[in-house]
């Protein structure tokens, strides 16, 4: 089991990618509070815990893991909690409005998978709007997460690490964000990875749902009825080889595929720097 090398670290505050459920050098969910006579690491969306202590004056790595539900148990469907949260959202207006027109982005449909909360909290302790997007499963429909993204007016994302979270101990299986409903896809359908993405392909093309990352549009399942599918591909290496992947998979299954492309990383990129 990986533990924390606490001495690489001076006494005061850090954040890492945490040992349990970071995915990437960027991902630092745990905080660390380093002191002259221990330290205790926490990550704010898994709950794992590590703790050392100074021992005669040297320092040993005596991590203390404090298991729980959460942490081995996913749950399989929203929980009690996100739900709630859910409920307390609302259709894009204000400053969420705001902040996608800042990313020429198109404002989805009110019965969208993708609404706003004016005082969401950050495990930070910030508190502020936020973009909050309901992850359900592509084949049944049936809600899974939440995936909150703290926002400002003029485009930007919040001033807080990381500015985009996933609830965490949720199932993601077959995720996606529905940014129109299932009465909008009849023939067509388009698919992208991030939200604002997806949105600017809306200007060409919808109804369009986002996948997360590139590992859930390389895995996104061939649904009946949809005879043609319209990929939004990111102009990087995980991007092209997602899209391929899901590409041929479709193609396979006697569907027509259509795959953007674009010199920029996404769509996005365009459209946000045409408007400087």
């Amino acid at each position: 089991m990986k533990i924390i090398d606490w001495q690489a670290y001076a006494p005061g505050e850090h954040r890492i990618v945490c040992p349990s459920c970071g995915r990437s050098g960027k991902d630092k969910t745990l905080g660390l509070t380093v002191k002259s006579d221990g330290g205790l690491g926490h990550c704010f969306r898994c709950q794992y815990t590590e703790s050392f202590k100074h021992e005669r004056g040297v320092v040993r790595r005596a991590p203390i893991i404090q298991p729980t539900q959460k942490v081995t148990q996913k749950h399989e469907t929203l929980s009690y909690w996100g739900r709630d949260l859910w409920s307390m959202c609302l259709p894009i207006e204000g400053v969420a409005r705001d902040y996608l027109k800042s990313r020429r982005c198109v404002v989805p449909p009110k019965d969208s998978d993708l609404r706003w909360h004016h005082s969401l909290k950050h495990p930070s302790g910030y508190i502020g709007a936020g973009l909050v997007a309901r992850v359900t499963d592509s084949l049944s429909g049936e809600a899974r997460s939440l995936h909150r993204t703290w926002i400002q007016a003029d485009g930007t994302k919040a001033n807080v690490e990381p500015p985009r979270m996933l609830l965490g101990n949720h199932s993601l299986k077959n995720a996606c964000i529905r940014l129109w409903s299932d009465e909008y896809v009849s023939s067509g359908l388009a698919i992208g990875e991030g939200v604002e993405t997806c949105l600017s392909l809306a200007h060409a093309f919808e109804p369009v749902w986002a996948t997360l990352d590139a590992g859930h549009l390389a895995d996104f399942p061939v649904l009946a009825g949809v005879e043609v599918l319209t990929i939004c591909r990111d102009n990087d290496l995980a991007g092209i080889k997602a899209s391929e992947k899901c590409a041929a998979r479709w193609l396979e299954a006697g569907h027509i595929v259509h795959i953007t492309s674009q010199i920029e990383n996404d769509i996005n990129d365009i459209l946000t720097e045409a408007a400087l």
